[in-house]
């Protein structure tokens, strides 16, 4: 065979030609605008679908209650749409009523604006007058220009007629309509609307006849190999809703009594009309209540000859807005939906721009939807990050990104939120120990220079220094807020255990209590001294003496110079995950040669460092006890202490 033998000739060979993959960005971005493209040309058929599903999610808690009281699932399902349609129907009579009786009087009302408009143009006229007379044109307020005088008419030449007779004019008349086309044009706006109204609350009612048999179908299609998932998910997207709709419900019924009654207290007519009509337009996010208001305080300046009567009505309308707003809703929306504020603006408007102002309204449930299904679905976890409350860093990276900043108040801030349920040890073991563990595994990699370890090292230091003030013990937790579930904004951490305190060491002789009984030597890495500092801070809140020894203190050179006279215990700490202990082997075997009968006592921090459980390791490092977290170290220190108080007092005895 030559050189120049084709490919193809040779055994085995195949020559496949390359084919060209589309990056998966862009078949996502093409798949995300294929969404929003049916979205919109869809919206005549998805909207009263998907007003249907939240007709029957609301009406679901009123069929259970129904079917609680024995009855069928047939006839609870029609009672409660009955119930439904009763209520629609009720509140449209109420609307259509007070209107009536506002238009018996709308002349009146427009003769009162028609008074108050010509007072206030009078009032303005008056004020642009003063102003000129201030400015020194005086002179030319009050009079009025000169009527220009009218330019002669143009003479036109006669142009000669013609005798004979004149033309006829012509009328065009469109043939009367027939009944068909009065009833198709006047009927059509009515028809429309009700037949939505019929489709939606049809489809209602299958879905609450189906609602078991389109579960399972759902499961069957969307998640069948994982059944407890995808029961999870359907369970917490239908709770989440069902809740959100009553407590939004409860709070907009509560507000329209109350506008209600505030209105009737002012004296503006039809205060019933403009409770309803503020409580349906607040289910509008952010400027429903500001439509609603414009309505009465319009009404109040036709009514009122002054302007008492609107300013009050303003008012009525801010202070309890502001009330439902800022006071009610955060309690009650922060436990029973899971979406950001941020989401919630970005949703109302893109679904407003889609789907218009049913759109609006429907904003903040679609995007709980969204956001469900990102807490269930891998793929779409994204939306969760996007749109949840739930915090997007865990605590321990929320920990590591404060510190790579150097940003002492947010570290402090983070801090004293994880705090308030957590006891210092705690929040030491579970939050900063994994985060300064980041760091380490960063650095290990050259991906921090020694300048940003330098910055983390200061910053951890602050941040101990500020938090001396607080007791290691559990806080007390409000248990009514914690069964009503997690905060909007309390961060959850990623490897929360049991909280652990410890008792102070009573009992203890001055030795221990003195300035340092325990000695803290760092390790030779930069971290390895904020640890150390910890465990100091968290010994004298036990009522044992620490101090810091760093790394340099222990070298060949200086461990003759180090002070030990007072020294009973020896704790060294250890961050290094490179798996090689030759240096700590060392190190102890220096701390050995100074302080032969010392126990000392190695925190190995690192959480994943498969070497150490090795006892032929361990003992060939050569320490008393070994340790992973802080509470351990402090509870061996605290043993150790009453150990060694036992031991004296009986050879004093």
């Amino acid at each position: 065979m030559t050189q120049n033998a084709p490919l193809m000739q040779l055994p085995g060979a195949k020559v496949v030609r390359p084919e060209r993959p589309m990056a998966s960005g862009q078949m996502t971005l093409i798949v995300f605008f294929a969404i929003i493209a049916a979205l919109y040309f869809a919206r005549d058929v998805l909207i009263p679908l998907t007003l249907a599903v939240l007709l029957s999610i609301l009406l679901a808690p009123l069929v259970g209650l129904l079917r609680g009281l024995r009855l069928g699932r047939i006839p609870a399902v029609l009672l409660a749409v009955l119930t439904a349609v009763g209520l629609i129907l009720a509140i449209g009579g109420l609307i259509g009523t007070q209107i009536a009786d506002l238009a018996d009087n709308v002349p009146t009302y427009a003769q009162t604006i028609e008074s108050k408009a010509g007072t206030m143009r009078g009032y303005a006229m008056g004020q642009i007058g003063r102003i000129a007379t201030r400015l020194g044109y005086d002179d030319i307020v009050g009079k009025k220009p000169a009527k220009p005088a009218a330019a002669p008419a143009p003479m036109l030449p006669r142009l000669p007629t013609k005798a004979g007779p004149q033309p006829l004019p012509v009328e065009v008349h469109q043939p009367d309509p027939s009944p068909l086309e009065l009833a198709e044009r006047y009927l059509s706006p009515i028809l429309s609307p009700l037949g939505t109204v019929g489709i939606v609350f049809v489809v209602a009612i299958f879905i609450l006849l189906q609602q078991d048999d389109l579960r399972d179908r759902l499961i069957r299609l969307f998640g069948s190999s994982d059944l407890r998932r995808t029961t999870v998910a359907l369970d917490d997207g239908g709770r989440r809703l069902s809740r959100y709709f009553l407590t939004q419900l409860g709070i907009n019924t509560a507000f329209g009594i109350i506008i209600a009654t505030g209105l009737f207290l002012i004296g503006i007519p039809s205060p019933l009309l403009w409770g309803v009509l503020g409580g349906l337009l607040r289910f509008v996010p952010y400027v429903g209540a500001i439509i609603a208001a414009l309505f009465p305080m319009a009404l109040a300046a036709a009514v009122d000859p002054g302007w008492s009567m609107v300013l009050w009505a303003g008012g009525l309308f801010i202070v309890v807005e502001a009330i439902v707003g800022q006071l009610i809703e955060p309690l009650l929306y922060g436990h029973s939906t899971g979406l950001s504020p941020i989401s919630v603006v970005v949703a109302a408007i893109f679904w407003s721009w889609l789907w218009g102002p049913i759109g609006l309204i429907l904003s903040t449930p679609l995007t709980l939807c969204l956001v469900v299904l990102g807490r269930h679905v891998d793929q779409l976890e994204f939306l969760d990050v996007m749109l949840g409350d739930r915090p997007a860093l865990t605590p321990v990276e929320s920990f590591y990104q404060r510190m790579l900043a150097g940003d002492q108040d947010e570290a402090r801030d983070h801090a004293e939120l994880l705090l308030k349920e957590r006891s210092l040890t705690s929040y030491y073991d579970d939050v900063a120990l994994p985060g300064l563990e980041l760091a380490a595994v960063d650095a290990q990699r050259g991906a921090l220079s020694a300048e940003q370890l330098e910055r983390i090292r200061d910053t951890i230091s602050e941040l101990v220094e500020d938090l001396a003030g607080h007791l290691d013990k559990q806080p007390v937790v409000d248990r009514t807020e914690e069964a009503a579930g997690p905060a909007r904004d309390q961060p959850v951490l990623s490897n929360a255990r049991p909280p652990e305190t410890l008792g102070p060491a009573e009992g203890l002789s001055a030795v221990w209590r003195g300035p340092a009984p325990v000695l803290c030597v760092a390790g030779r890495g930069l971290l390895d001294e904020a640890v150390a500092t910890m465990l100091c801070q968290l010994l004298s809140k036990h009522g044992i003496g620490a101090r810091i020894a760093p790394y340099e203190a222990a070298t060949r050179g200086n461990i003759n110079l180090l002070e030990t006279s007072q020294v009973a215990m020896v704790c060294v700490s250890y961050l290094d995950i490179s798996g090689k202990h030759a240096h700590l082997r060392y190190l102890l075997q220096r701390l050995r040669q100074r302080m032969p009968t010392t126990p000392i006592v190695v925190g190995l921090w690192p959480s994943e460092d498969p070497s150490m459980p090795d006892p032929t390791l361990r003992d060939e490092i050569g320490a008393d006890y070994y340790t992973r977290t802080l509470h351990q170290a402090v509870e061996i220190c605290v043993r150790v202490a009453r150990m060694s108080e036992t031991i004296r007092e009986r050879v004093e005895a």
